[in-house]
């Protein structure tokens, strides 16, 4: 981490001072230098200390992606406050345990989401002491290294969300390890595509937080529409896309990616694999090869990319950053044999503190952390995932965890008992199915199952296929196979 870099927010003072009337963030017709990115941080950072209370307090951030969310999330975090970012599609009840269980004293958030909040303070972005706060001065933050700076939920082994706490050490490292990498991944010239959801550490931390630590120019767009997107990437000359796989499955079926991506310097995927035939269709059509990369909410995010491999192979996801130490181990914990699959440990600065709130399951005491994650190491030394240990499903490159949806589901009177897997999809990587025992002599749809699920959870977790069986394969103890349905499946 650099010496002079203890708070997050320090990204914006140093990039102010550096090159204050250079253009930090662009979101439509709107703009903001650098210079007056800081000032504004620091007025509204003056709002929440007076809101907000004491150092140490979460303040919820409910925003679409866009230049308040940027303020929002730097000013937070200027105040000596902890950033708990939310999913915009979240239904009220999603929102209202990841607040509860984070203990947020406040959340930011505009008209069109103040209403799936209760029981909270709510700070409305269109309100007098935001748009225009008294000007406040310079605020200089206390917190920073080893202090939470945001806690990001991320789906565990419970069923239940878990908060990963992440320090300002920990995202600080990570940005400095990808700064390492050469060619650079974003350079202080770049005008980087910010289009993926703020609210995710990826978008959160390799994209906002990069384009913030380099001083470079970024180009937030709230939603990604294929065509609208690639049009701002063309109208905005973007240099650097930080991306996932539907981004790319999308563009590559566009005849226009090639012109329109001519400003083009370094692409990168991560959150979720990139089908090797969309790799193909970028390089043939567009003319540039994606960077893969890996990693995890819990590690801040990136552990791996084929931006450090010597020639990115398909379906790889490269090699360890700078400053990122990976182990594969056996099922007996001990280093897996050369060219043999094992679960992928890590050790480095970038690792979490553990999960919300006492910091349990977090790195042992040597700094190695268990990602759940299978991979093996070719000759070369690039790593391939093959499989995952935990049964989280990838919608997207967001987590999904069966249990969580299965509760939901159960709850249909007409619903005996059901089973959540994840399936291929050739847009989200994966897809949500669920197999559905009905109550005997009950008339059960696929809508049903569909309509139910969907008004009370994100989209992005709901069924999109569902089947209808006679029964669910148990085991002897009584618990439902999940193995052979996905065999199966």
């Amino acid at each position: 981490m650099t010496p002079d870099l203890r708070n997050l927010a320090d990204l914006v003072r140093r990039a102010a001072a550096g090159q204050p009337d250079k253009t930090a963030l662009i979101e439509g017709d709107e703009s903001l230098t650098w210079g007056e990115l800081d000032a504004r941080v620091d007025d509204i950072a003056a709002v929440l200390r007076d809101r907000a209370g004491g150092p140490g307090n979460r303040i919820g951030l409910l925003l679409p992606n866009g230049i308040d969310f940027a303020v929002a999330y730097f000013a937070v975090l200027r105040a000596d406050s902890v950033v708990l970012p939310l999913n915009t599609g979240f239904t009220s009840a999603e929102l209202d345990y990841q607040i509860n269980d984070a203990g947020a004293r406040l959340v930011i958030t505009d008209p069109e989401r103040a209403d799936r909040l209760s029981g909270v303070a709510a700070l409305d972005v269109t309100a007098s002491e935001w748009a225009s706060p008294p000007t406040a001065g310079r605020i200089d933050p206390q917190s920073g290294g080893e202090d939470l700076a945001a806690l990001l939920y991320t789906s565990g082994t419970t069923g239940r969300p878990k908060g990963a706490m992440l320090s300002h050490r920990a995202l600080l490292a990570n940005l400095s390890q990808l700064s390492e990498i050469r060619p650079p991944v974003v350079a202080p010239d770049d005008v980087v595509l910010l289009v993926l959801p703020l609210f995710h550490v990826y978008g959160l931390n390799s994209g906002l937080g990069m384009t913030a630590y380099v001083g470079a120019t970024g180009v937030l767009a709230d939603r990604f529409d294929p065509v609208d997107t690639l049009s701002l990437v063309q109208r905005t000359h973007v240099s650097n896309i930080v991306g996932a796989p539907p981004m790319y499955v999308a563009w590559s079926m566009l005849p226009e990616v090639g012109e329109a991506l001519e400003s083009l310097r370094v692409a990168v995927s991560g959150a979720a694999p990139l089908p090797t035939t969309v790799l193909a269709a970028m390089l043939e059509t567009a003319g540039h090869h994606v960077f893969e990369g890996y990693g995890l909410t819990e590690t801040a995010p990136v552990l791996s990319t084929t931006l450090c491999s010597e020639v990115p192979k398909p379906g790889s996801i490269g090699r360890p950053i700078p400053g990122v130490e990976v182990r594969l181990l056996d099922d007996s914990g001990d280093d897996a044999d050369e060219g043999d699959p094992g679960e992928i440990v890590v050790r480095g600065a970038n690792l979490f503190s553990g999960y919300w709130p006492d910091g349990a399951d977090g790195p042992d005491a040597d700094g190695w952390f268990r990602t759940g994650d299978v991979a093996y190491a070719d000759p070369e030394g690039d790593l391939f995932l093959v499989d995952r240990v935990r049964e989280l499903i990838l919608v997207s490159g967001f987590n999904v965890y069966p249990r969580e949806v299965e509760e939901v589901i159960v709850t249909h009177p007409a619903v005996a008992e059901v089973a959540v897997i994840g399936i291929p999809h050739p847009y989200t990587g994966e897809t949500v199915k669920a197999l559905v025992v009905p109550e005997s002599g009950q008339n059960l749809t696929a809508d049903d199952v569909i309509d139910w699920a969907a008004r009370r959870l994100a989209r992005f977790k709901c069924p999109t296929s569902v089947e209808f069986v006679e029964e669910l394969p148990h085991s002897l103890a009584g618990k439902v196979a999940k193995g052979r349905l996905r065999e199966s499946a």
